[in-house]
């Protein structure tokens, strides 16, 4: 029998009733996961901690959930649990991990986000009687986003290359260090605790590492302060941003397992895949992910060819000694 991908997006299907990742009807409401890791919200206190949604409106971490079968279910929690106990044991034991295992940790939390805000979006639009406008290549990147977290479920083998980047850095974090961010339109996630961050860029067929590969040379081996790991993480939101490809996969499903094979990014137009780096809006980022440390744009871009930094110093070597507190 020939496995089959379950698409909600066919029908917009994203009621408390179906299994989001398998589509089978449940048999209560009360088949339900969270989106947030249990550990994770009760190690941090993050249970009425708010979210800002896409809407303006705010919810709790804990209040974020998603309608899971019962067999779902105790997939992912064998996959939160490996993934939580290489993150308690720390930095050796997450980048021993495989890709795939972060992949699909970051996926379910990434999805997770996006079917809380269209079921938001269908319920703003049914009490004001208008259609639900959503963009057709947000739709695009969240069905292959849930297409490759049913690895979950069914035997898929990436061939050639994976879509995604998943980078693991060593930090100087406090003990008690938890930060977290999204960006659903770009699919770039980053998360830092323990004495490691990663940075997961979901849909880029891992351009973004070929992007930054001179930095992430000058900063392999080092253990990272975390204005610095702020900084890596800051140009990775910006040139997600700047990435102006909305990739293609297909996908063969065969008895034994579906094969997912990404599409050449190159195109007709010979564009190159990230617009033009700018300073001045790199700097607005960036003054955003050193909010802790109080740095203002004007301070960043000062000299606009040679913005500031705390990984590279005015020769373009690494910086080992930073006299910052570890926000």
């Amino acid at each position: 029998m020939v496995t089959k991908l379950y698409n909600p997006f066919l029908d917009f299907k994203f009621n408390n009733e179906t299994c989001f990742l398998s589509g089978v009807p449940l048999r209560s409401q009360e088949e339900q996961i969270q989106v947030f890791p249990l550990w994770m919200m009760q190690a941090f206190n993050l249970e009425e901690q708010l979210l800002k949604m896409l809407d303006e409106s705010v919810v709790t971490y804990k209040s974020l959930k998603l309608p899971c079968s019962v067999e779902t279910a105790s997939l992912i929690e064998k996959l939160e649990l490996d993934v939580e106990n290489a993150m308690k044991s720390g930095y050796q034991a997450v980048k021993a991990l495989p890709q795939v295992t972060l992949f699909q940790w970051v996926a379910k939390i990434l999805y997770g986000v996006v079917f809380n805000e269209i079921q938001a979006g269908i319920k703003q639009a049914f009490l004001t009687g208008e259609e639900m406008n959503f963009s057709q290549g947000l739709a695009h990147k969240f069905r292959n986003l849930h297409f490759m977290l049913q690895s979950l479920r069914s035997p898929l083998e990436f061939e050639h290359r994976n879509p995604f980047s998943i980078l693991i850095l060593p930090v100087d974090n406090h003990t008690e260090t938890f930060n977290y961010r999204d960006e659903i339109n770009t699919l770039v996630f980053s998360f830092r605790m323990n004495d490691f961050a990663l940075i997961a860029t979901l849909q880029d067929n891992g351009t973004n590492a070929i992007y930054h590969e001179d930095i992430l040379k000058t900063i392999e081996g080092k253990r990272l302060h975390p204005i610095q790991f702020e900084e890596v993480c800051a140009r990775y939101f910006y040139s997600a941003y700047l990435f102006n490809r909305l990739p293609e996969y297909t996908y063969m499903e065969t008895p034994q397992k579906i094969y997912v094979e990404p599409m050449p990014l190159n195109d007709w137009t010979l564009k190159p895949i990230f617009d033009n780096w700018q300073v001045k809006t790199y700097g607005q980022v960036l003054e955003n992910f050193w909010k802790p440390w109080g740095f203002t744009l004007f301070e960043i871009i000062k000299d606009p060819e040679n913005p500031m930094s705390f990984l590279l110093n005015k020769e373009g070597n690494f910086i080992d000694a930073i006299d910052l507190p570890k926000a």
